[in-house]
């Protein structure tokens, strides 16, 4: 599957899809589905978290949405945080890695003078809906509902850094 947004891939992220800026999530398409393909997710994450010289080993994560209708092919700029965004009927937002304010897209917001991370856009074609609850609904839930269910992927990797 080919994930396309309003970078390319390997390159800089806009400020506005940034805590520093507007922290807007960006416009998302894709193309290239298979047959079969019930819903998609999308997960964001950070693998340099807190730095891209001494990463955690636990990706920073920024944005999960999931049961998006297989019938979709993007996702606006600027999609509400809110747990089933009536902009996208039946998909669901799941929880980022921050403590509070934690559903939903949250921008890049690496710390100052810790270089450039890199912020890794996954979608996945599933052969089904996943059974989550919102409330449930982190990384590791859905990655593991989702395994046997995966039929596709594709990936877009943007860049951005706090001097």
């Amino acid at each position: 599957m080919q994930l396309i947004g309003p970078f390319a891939d390997g390159a800089f992220i806009d400020q506005k899809h940034t805590g520093e800026g507007l922290d807007r999530s960006p416009e998302l398409k894709w193309s290239g589905a298979p047959a079969g393909t019930r819903s998609f997710a999308i997960v964001c994450d950070d693998p340099d978290a807190p730095s891209p010289r001494r990463p955690s080993g636990t990706p920073w994560v920024h944005w999960i949405i999931f049961n998006i209708p297989a019938t979709t092919s993007s996702i606006a700029e600027g999609l509400p945080r809110d747990a089933e965004p009536r902009e996208l009927p039946g998909a669901r937002q799941g929880r980022n890695s921050w403590d509070r304010d934690n559903t939903g897209y949250r921008g890049p917001l690496p710390p100052p003078g810790s270089g450039a991370h890199r912020y890794i856009f996954r979608i996945l074609a599933l052969d089904t809906l996943l059974d989550v609850k919102t409330a449930d609904a982190d990384k590791t839930t859905i990655l593991k509902a989702a395994q046997g269910h995966i039929l596709a992927e594709g990936q877009l990797i943007g860049k951005y850094e706090r001097k």
